[in-house]
């Protein structure tokens, strides 16, 4: 489903940010990228829909090289999850779990809010899947707990059936109940719809409970690849400088109150 091969990334100031990264992520699979900041997760997954271009090797979507020829065609197939939610707070629920399906609607009936009755439909079927019944539809995004503005970001990202949805640290500013939640939610849901998901995370713990495979990334490299239970301690030592994870970098959030669900 997703192929990296070879990939490389060095920003104009000289920062070699991934080396020599090779993977083959299967349909279905919930990999999840771990390792510290600036470790190269964020590069590497925004490569698989565009949003950065190596500077080396090849990445490919069900077969399709990733490049300017192919991404109007590959986008609507993949699905963004951010870290920050991403949401237009001054716009309903509703809009902006139908801002998914933009790929497919002209500019000019978006702005006038006339979508497709089939995609008004969509919208509240993935609603009620993520958790929020109809009475979050009216309202706006700013008035969401960030749990919840979360559960609506899954939402859109799930408007176009992707093949591939990709997940930007998307528990960093959530707190340990409702990032379980917010995970759950993203593995149950990526099943039920065939869809193969690519989530970066910090936490050892969440990655080892969720995920099918962990590739953990290091200086840009790929310094472990495998099931969560062969992340032995000899393993996160390789990665993290000590074998219990607690070189993983604190959540950005640090400070903030928690986001309730």
């Amino acid at each position: 489903m997703l192929m990296f091969e070879g990939v490389g990334k060095r920003y104009p100031d000289g920062t070699e940010a991934l080396a020599d990264v090779t993977l083959r992520i299967p349909k279905g699979q919930f990999c999840v990228l771990l390792g510290p900041s600036g470790a190269g997760k964020s590069t590497l997954l925004r490569m698989a829909n565009g949003l950065v271009v190596p500077t080396q090797g090849n990445v490919a979507v069900a077969g399709t090289p990733v490049g300017p020829a192919s991404l109007p065609r590959l986008r609507p197939r993949i699905g963004m999850i951010h870290q920050q939610f991403d949401l237009v707070p001054q716009s309903t629920v509703a809009t902006n779990v139908l801002a998914g399906a933009l790929p497919y609607i002209s500019a000019w009936r978006a702005l006038a809010g006339l979508f497709p009755e089939t995609y008004r439909a969509k919208a509240c079927e993935l609603l009620a899947a993520v958790g929020l019944d109809e009475s979050h539809l009216a309202r706006r995004a700013s008035q969401l707990s960030g749990g919840q503005m979360q559960r609506v970001g899954i939402a859109r990202a799930f408007m176009l059936d992707p093949l591939l949805v990709l997940a930007d640290e998307p528990v960093a500013s959530l707190d340990p109940k409702v990032s379980r939640d917010i995970l759950d939610l993203l593995r149950r849901q990526s099943r039920l719809r065939g869809a193969t998901l690519l989530c970066s995370l910090h936490q050892l713990d969440l990655a080892r409970e969720y995920a099918d495979r962990i590739v953990a990334l290091r200086h840009g490299r790929v310094a472990f690849d495998g099931a969560p239970a062969d992340l032995t301690a000899q393993s996160c030592e390789a990665i993290f400088g000590t074998p219990d994870a607690s070189g993983v970098a604190p959540r950005t959030d640090a400070g903030l109150q928690p986001a309730a669900a």
